[in-house]
């Protein structure tokens, strides 16, 4: 688009002057104009004025005035401040703060916003996290030579104040920014497109931090290499307003100069822009005030404006030719313990040296595998677990945070306009596509011990009442669990014997790919409430010096089962865990880790359906949980009389048997014995008489049919 090609977007003139716009007609009383534009959506801005405007597709449609509804009871609709927040826009009127969500156009009265004229509000896209700018009432008295008055210079004394950001959400919470000098109410400007990059102006303060505030420090004044003042004030500029956006900085002045300048990683600094320069025409919206209403004049520059800052007196022209990363407008996640791998390209202009420049950032580790005209590689690694800082180098490692890496040159001057920084946003937290899977080699299906297609036939099976409690606090229950078995989620379950003391394997899978066996902390609950198995480890085999956690203190304190994990975790191995012990003998709940603790289960066979979770807060920011089956099997029917009753039985009977072989021979041969033999010899002689008698009785008479019959 050529400069030709400018035009004019109206605002309220093309409306019926008669049409009555709904609500209070917000304005700004300031006598200069702002333009806010949002730091990640640039169609979004607010134009602050005598009347208010906001866009949301970056003033390419004409605008009525911007209103406030007259139910919210403002009083004097003016406009202090405002601030943008995620699809909220923050505006002080009339000392109070309102916001306004654009996405669902509704208004609401903010009560938790103390300071709100300073308040600077974090978004995903930006950086992380809330932040206050709290002014010390201490004041610094300096002198400065003031030589505006008459032909002699005096010396005048100007005072400052300090200020510092305090910070409302995790990690930076815990501690102040460094202070900073400064002297007038401070405006914060938050660059678009960067992360954590602010800008703070006053009249005669212009301040610049690329890391939300942390470390605050002033513009510099130069012309070409040469500083000329390390500060507005020393320069004695009065600045009128400023404009930036993903990577420049334009300043008016109330003297009618321009100063320009990069941002970047490297401390900031603009230059003078000489009036014999062309005119430069560049991405901006210039404000035109027509019979109190104003109009938007978009322009677009076509060439580079680096060109127009190659001269001997503002810098040795630009040395670098192409800087570009794949990586640049995307997020990227790394989770603990994980490597991110990333990849720039760098091309200097021939004959020139440049020195690429990539700092650390909350807690990343980076190693920079970087040489010119080809890409490479820039590795990244969380510092903690780089083995090389102290376990309390965080305030807390185990929750997530947001992290920003931005590559630059070192060596850059202010001529590489076009030449931005390489800005990108990285997640430390979870990797949604990681995953645990309990390893299954050896199934019940594939041993023969169950049928697979049995089991997707609505298989279902019963849990006596002896075995299993509902409110999972081991207690026998009433009545029998019938129980079906959900082949589609659980598949073929894992065989276990149940004379073996046994764990599960756990295995780390990422997408489709298996990453590791994992060797962290986890515990197991039976979902149906089931309590024939115990653990071979308690407190005190464990070595635990505080008290364990277990199962039915977790269900008290959370309401419910199957919400204990990382974040509520706590190891009796920890020596800041303040639990004393009380009960060495409980038993150890807690699987993996440091410790051999396995499962015992009892004797009797059956299904298992286990809930798993990872409790280790540093093995992964995931909540990594799943739900698996086993069936326990070989375990015989419970004898009721013991076996050592058995033993007893079984030799006093081979005993008795080897007696009476002994002693009937004799007892046989004696008188009495003699008269035993005539007895037994006579009966059986009777009993056969009567058997022959019945048997030619039937005979005569026919057969008749089994059963029961009446007598004559």
């Amino acid at each position: 688009m050529s400069p030709s090609s400018a035009r004019t977007v109206r605002t309220g003139k093309v409306f019926n002057v008669i049409q009555d716009v709904q609500g209070d007609h917000l304005y700004f009383r300031s006598t200069t104009t702002r333009l806010i534009k949002h730091p990640c959506k640039k169609n979004i801005a607010l134009y602050l004025g005598k009347q208010v405007f906001f866009t949301t597709d970056n003033f390419e449609t004409s605008l009525l005035p911007f209103t406030i509804p007259t139910s919210m009871q403002v009083g004097i609709p003016e406009v202090t401040s405002a601030h943008f927040t995620g699809s909220l826009l923050l505006l002080v009127v009339n000392h109070k703060v309102y916001t306004y969500d654009y996405e669902s156009n509704s208004w609401n009265l903010s009560l938790g916003i103390k300071h709100p004229v300073t308040h600077v509000s974090g978004d995903n896209c930006c950086y992380t996290g809330s932040l206050f700018c709290v002014p010390d009432p201490s004041s610094l008295i300096r002198t400065q030579w003031d030589s505006t008055v008459g032909s002699g210079e005096r010396l005048k004394a100007v005072f400052f104040s300090q200020g510092m950001f305090k910070y409302s959400d995790h990690p930076l919470n815990r501690s102040l920014g460094l202070s900073f000098d400064y002297n007038g109410t401070l405006d914060i400007v938050i660059a678009p497109g960067q992360k954590g990059i602010l800008l703070l102006w006053f009249e005669k303060s212009l301040l610049f931090s690329h890391n939300a505030g942390q470390l605050v420090d002033t513009v510099r004044v130069k012309k070409g290499e040469q500083t000329l003042f390390t500060s507005i004030f020393e320069a004695q500029i009065t600045i009128h307003n400023i404009a930036v956006n993903e990577n420049e900085l334009a300043v008016i002045t109330r003297e009618d100069n321009l100063y320009y300048g990069n941002l970047g990683i490297v401390p900031s600094s603009i230059i003078k822009v000489a009036a014999n320069l062309p005119e430069i025409q560049k991405t901006e919206e210039r404000v035109h005030l027509h019979q109190g209403n104003p109009d938007f004049e978009k322009c677009y520059r076509p060439n580079s404006l680096g060109a127009c800052f190659q001269n001997p007196w503002k810098g040795k022209g630009v040395r670098i030719e192409f800087l570009k990363g794949e990586f640049t407008y995307r997020m990227y996640t790394i989770d603990m313990h994980s490597e991110l791998e990333l990849t720039a390209l760098l091309i200097p202009q021939p004959g020139t040296s440049l020195i690429p420049l990539t700092p650390k950032v909350l807690g990343l580790q980076m190693y920079l595998g970087f040489s010119l005209l080809t890409p490479q590689d820039i590795y990244l690694k969380q510092q903690q677990h780089w083995g090389r800082t102290d376990f309390n180098f965080t305030s807390s490692l185990k929750r997530a945070t947001m992290s920003t890496l931005t590559v630059d040159i070192a060596n850059k001057e202010i001529s590489c306009v076009d030449i931005k920084p390489l800005s990108t946003l990285i997640s430390v937290g979870c990797d949604l596509d990681k995953k645990i899977v309990i390893q299954n080699t050896v199934s019940a299906c594939s041993k023969g011990v169950l049928d697979a297609l049995a089991l997707q036939d609505n298989y279902s099976f019963i849990i006596d009442k002896e075995f299993y409690d509902p409110g999972f606090q081991g207690r026998q229950s009433s009545k029998d669990l019938h129980v079906f078995y959900s082949y589609q989620q659980l598949g073929c379950p894992l065989l276990v014997y149940y004379d073996t003391p046994w764990k599960p394997v756990v295995e780390l899978w990422k997408q489709d790919r298996f990453q590791e066996v994992v060797d962290a902390e986890y515990v197991l609950l039976e979902v149906n409430g089931q309590f024939s198995y115990s653990y071979s480890l308690t407190a005190k085999s464990a070595m635990c010096t505080s008290q364990p956690q277990n199962w039915t203190t977790m269900i008290k304190e959370s309401g419910g089962p199957f919400f204990w994990n990382r974040e509520n975790y706590v190891s009796c191995h920890d020596p800041n865990n303040g639990a004393p012990l009380r009960w060495p003998d409980v038993q150890y709940e807690i699987l993996g880790g440091r410790t051999a603790n396995q499962i015992i289960f009892s004797h009797n066979n059956g299904f298992y359906v286990f809930y798993i979770s990872i409790v280790d807060p540093h093995y992964s920011y995931c909540q990594l949980e799943t739900v698996f089956s086993i069936y326990v099997y070989g375990a015989f029917p419970v004898q009721l009389v013991s076996a050592g009753v058995v033993m007893v039985l079984l030799i006093s009977s081979i005993l008795g048997s080897v007696w009476l072989a002994y002693m009937i021979p004799r007892l046989l041969r004696t008188a009495r014995g003699r008269r035993m033999t005539s007895f037994v010899a006579q009966l059986y002689g009777r009993c056969k008489t009567v058997c022959q008698f019945r048997a030619s009785a039937t005979a005569r008479t026919g057969s008749e049919p089994m059963g029961r019959h009446r007598s004559s």
